[in-house]
């Protein structure tokens, strides 16, 4: 039992991780996103290892680090539930997690990566962006889960 959660968490985790990680940077790109989770991960990551800043490198150094992340936020959500005895696939218990993830970045997560409060530095609307971006995380946690029940 406990390793079929574990599983499920770390696919239901990683493929949530990329989807939206994919449909940041591509709003990015797009001109759609001021941000990308994958750089804002990997100038992160080279702040903290006192790299040389370059978007290139951060976008390669970022992917794994949002996709581990990712994972573990899946292994997070299916093993609470498990050990709570709580329905997997609820959707207010998801949809919950989701915000607590969300507040997280904003409060704790932006301001660690040296993107102020709120990701001030990035955009006034990033808070905005990233609610969006977690209610698409939120939902592809669902569907593979959904999809492995």
């Amino acid at each position: 039992m406990i390793l079929m959660s574990l599983f499920e968490g770390i696919v239901a985790g990683l493929a949530a991780g990329m989807l939206m990680g994919l449909i940041s940077h591509a709003g990015l790109r797009a001109g759609i996103l001021r941000s990308s989770l994958f750089i804002i991960d990997g100038t992160f990551v080279q702040n903290i290892l006192r790299l040389e800043r370059n978007e290139h490198k951060a976008v390669l150094i970022g992917s794994p680090v949002h996709l581990f992340t990712s994972m573990s936020f899946g292994i997070g959500y299916v093993m609470s539930v498990s050990i709570l005895k709580l329905d997997l696939m609820n959707g207010w218990l998801i949809a919950l997690y989701t915000l607590l993830l969300w507040l997280s970045m904003l409060f704790v997560a932006l301001p660690t990566a040296g993107q102020g409060l709120l990701g001030k530095k990035l955009g006034a609307l990033t808070w905005l962006e990233q609610m969006l971006l977690h209610i698409i995380f939120g939902f592809g946690l669902w569907g593979v889960l959904y999809f492995l029940h």
